[in-house]
Formats: C-alpha cells, sequence, structure tokens
C-alpha cells in the first residue's frame, strides 16, 4: 500500500533557521519545500547500510532563503518503514513499521536548489531507536555486528584515529573534530571489527599553524561540517590493524562563508568568572604592578569583560577594575592574596592583552590603565545611615576636592516613631 507523505508543514513552522533579512517562512502549499525535503531524506536512506529505509512524518520548521540559489533549512520527522535499504522502493512506496517497533528520528537540512536541482548543502539526523519485540526462543548470534553506546569507552582509539585519519588526508585547510557519534556496531572476530557513523566539524585551528588538534581548537559555528562512516579493525593486541573511512563534506551556511573563511582563530566570549582566565588575570596584575610607580600594590577588583582566541597561542583581552590595597611595596616583595583592598584609595579602568603560549612557557602581557575619580563616605552623624555617597573629585587647578552634597535618612528611634527629618550634609572642602 502506497503511503500518502504527511506533511504538516502548519503545525508548528517556526522563525528563522537562517537569520538572514531575506529569509521567509516555508509556505505549506509551496511543492517545491515537499521536493527538497524528498532530495534530503533520499539522500539520509542511501547512506544507510543495513536495516529498513526511514519515511517522512512532518516537517516541523523551516525557511527559505532567495538569491541565485535558493536555500531551504528546515526541521523534519521521520519514522521507520518496513522497505529495507537494499530494496529498491522509493521510500513513498513503503508503509510505515508497527509504532512500538519503529525507530523514529529528527533531521536538520540545509537544501539548495539551482535550475530544478536539489543539492544537501548540510544535514544532522538523530535516531531513537524503536522497542524490537522478544524473542525467547532465538539465541545470541555470536559473531554477528551488534549494536553497542554510542559513548563506549572502547570507541575513544578508533574515534581518534579516524579524526587524525581525516585530517592527514584531506586538503582543507583547517583541522576538523569529532562534533557527534551517531552510531556504532562492534563484531567480535580475531579482535574486534568496528562500523560507525559519526559526524565532524569545522575548527578554527588551520593546518599551516596547528600540525594537530590541540585543546585550544574550537569548533566553528559556521564553519565547514560533515559525516562520516568508518571501519576499523582491532587485533588481539588492541591495535588498529585496518581502517577504511568515507565523508561527505558539507561547506558552511552559504551566508556566513566569508566570516568563516580566513579565521584562523575568531575570538569568542569568556565568562568573567571562568577558571580559564585564572592564569591570564595573574600575568596582568603582575606587569600592572611591575609598571605602575605607585607606592601600594594594586589588585584586580572587578572582571569586567573577557575574550580569547587562538592565534598560534592564545590571545586573551580582558578589561577589569584594579584597587590601591594596603599592601606597600616598600613593606612586601609581591602581592599576596591575604593583601586588602583600600576602599578609598586609587581606582584604575584596565585594558590588558595577554599573549600565551603555554607548551613554550611563553606569556607576554601589556596592560593600559587610566585613573577612576576617587569615592569616599562622609562620617555619618549619630543615629543617621546612608542613603547615597558623596563624590570626591579632584580639581585640576589645586589641591582641593570639591565633596558634592549627601543626603542622610533618619531611622526610627522606637517601634511606631516617625523618622527624623531629612539633613543635607552642606559642601565642604577638605585639603587633600
Amino acid at each position: 500500500m502506497r503511503l500518502i507523505p504527511i506533511l504538516l508543514l502548519c503545525s508548528g513552522l517556526l522563525p528563522c533557521l537562517a537569520q538572514e533579512e531575506d529569509a521567509q517562512e516555508l509556505d505549506c502549499n509551496d511543492e517545491t519545500v515537499f521536493q527538497a525535503v524528498d532530495a534530503a531524506l533520499k539522500k539520509y536512506n542511501a547512506g544507510l547500510q543495513s536495516g529498513n529505509q526511514f519515511v517522512l512524518y512532518r516537517v516541523t520548521e523551516g525557511t527559505k532563503t532567495g538569491g541565485s540559489e535558493t536555500f531551504y533549512s528546515f526541521k523534519y520527522q521521520i519514522k521507520e518503514g518496513n522497505c529495507s535499504v537494499q530494496s529498491g522502493i522509493s521510500w513513498q512506496d513503503c508503509d510505515l513499521k508497527n509504532a512500538q517497533e519503529a525507530a523514529t528520528g529528527e533531521c536538520t537540512a540545509t537544501v539548495g536548489k539551482r535550475e530544478n536541482k536539489f543539492s544537501i548543502t548540510n544535514q544532522t539526523c538523530k535516531i531513537t531507536p524503536g522497542k524490537n519485540p522478544m524473542v525467547t526462543d532465538d539465541l545470541p548470534c555470536l559473531g554477528c555486528m551488534d549494536p553497542i553506546s554510542t559513548d563506549s569507552p572502547d570507541l575513544e582509539p578508533v574515534l581518534k584515529h579516524a579524526i587524525e585519519h581525516f585530517n592527514n588526508n584531506t586538503d582543507h585547510s583547517h583541522l576538523f573534530a569529532l562534533r557527534e557519534v551517531k552510531s556504532a556496531n562492534r563484531q567480535v572476530v580475531a579482535g574486534m571489527n568496528f562500523d560507525i557513523i559519526y559526524s565532524i566539524v569545522q575548527t578554527n585551528c588551520s593546518k599551516d599553524r596547528f600540525p594537530s588538534l590541540h585543546e585550544y581548537c574550537v569548533s566553528l559555528p559556521n564553519g565547514d561540517n560533515g559525516e562520516c562512516r568508518g571501519s576499523a579493525f582491532v587485533d588481539i593486541s588492541d591495535q588498529i590493524a585496518d581502517f577504511s573511512q568515507s565523508c561527505d563534506l558539507y561547506p558552511g551556511h552559504p551566508m556566513s562563508e566569508l566570516l568563516s573563511k580566513n579565521c584562523p582563530g575568531c575570538p569568542k566570549d569568556i565568562a568573567v568568572d571562568s577558571p580559564e582566565l585564572k592564569d591570564a588575570l595573574g600575568h596582568s596584575i603582575a606587569q600592572l604592578n611591575a609598571e605602575n610607580s605607585h607606592p601600594f600594590y594594586f589588585k584586580i577588583d572587578i572582571v569586567k569583560k573577557a575574550t580569547s582566541q587562538v592565534v598560534a597561542g592564545i590571545k586573551y583581552v580582558i578589561e577589569f577594575r584594579a584597587r590601591e590595597t594596603k599592601c606597600s611595596k616598600e613593606s612586601n616583595t609581591e602581592l599576596t592574596a591575604d593583601c586588602e583592598i583600600n576602599r578609598v584609595g586609587q581606582g584604575l579602568n584596565c585594558h590588558a592583552n595577554v599573549y600565551m603560549r603555554p607548551w613554550e612557557n611563553k606569556v607576554f602581557p601589556t596592560v593600559k590603565c587610566q585613573a577612576l575619580e576617587m569615592t569616599t563616605m562622609m562620617t555619618m552623624p549619630p543615629g543617621f545611615a546612608p542613603f547615597r555617597t558623596i563624590r570626591v573629585q579632584e580639581t585640576k587647578e589645586g589641591t582641593t576636592r570639591l565633596l558634592n552634597s549627601c543626603e542622610y535618612k533618619g531611622r526610627l528611634s522606637k517601634a511606631g516613631a516617625e523618622p527624623a527629618p531629612e539633613r543635607q550634609a552642606e559642601s565642604s572642602q577638605v585639603k587633600q
């Protein structure tokens, strides 16, 4: 029986997967949308080596971007059908498998159309296995290829080898890293055979700067990506004796390609309390105190913003506020953790660039700072609490500072009593 595709395009079309200004929501009645989804699903089914084909269940969201080439970006849900991948039957002629036993999945794809031809530029699918019926009289199949967990420790050396194999045998300008393991099977022989499907993603590490993947290599959100199938034989001594791999590489989003190209290391924001900043901040404040002629050490008070960038090393750009401490350089050989900040002392707004090459133990910090306006508190009259602090600003001409007025609000002297009248502290001058 021919299954009529259920295209529920109107049941949850959400705003843009792509954020370009000319992106439009998919039209429920646009036949081209179905053709684009059909091309993506056929591509996925063609990559399956065993089992049954998947059938379209519904399209949940998507957008269309016009231009010299039209791009359709969408998500769609699929269910396992009853036609095997070797049957040669189109998914549209398959029935759905029993709901309890059928695997289900969700795919995200970008499909380009030029002169009535469709090309899949990007596609990833996440499959959830169905519940297979229990057959009590079936014995385990010794020596068969059986599924294993995608996070099995046995896969780690094979996946590491797979990524190295890809990076060493492609002419792409950048290194790729593992994104996700989609499925894995293992067969016990005189050793073990592995069959793995996994996705890869371009990192910000170019091959001319990095010979291999490093901890500072991070994936580019708009970079190229791909899907690979790897087969490995691990002998009885746990050595990879044979390996083969096939990959489909998809270019990054066409509207963002110029941004991702020529980007050996794009700056990324870091949380101001990230442990990653510890060393960079330590070098920054040490450089500040070494260059500053102030008699007291300064200490970092607040980190305002920080970014990191991979550039044949790693470069940190940090904005922070430093405060004078109570530890003098005359009495202390260095700034220590127990040096207290002097809240009425000098404050600095600082901008630091710290270039680090940890594997060579090299650090190159530069720090530039500007003085803050100083802030203090007037002595409070008995029975009063501050409503706001007093601003003290240095004058350019002389050695005096002008104290702006400060309001105070009285406390209740006893339960139910009215607060004391508000008082205004008069402006005064204080000699420096």
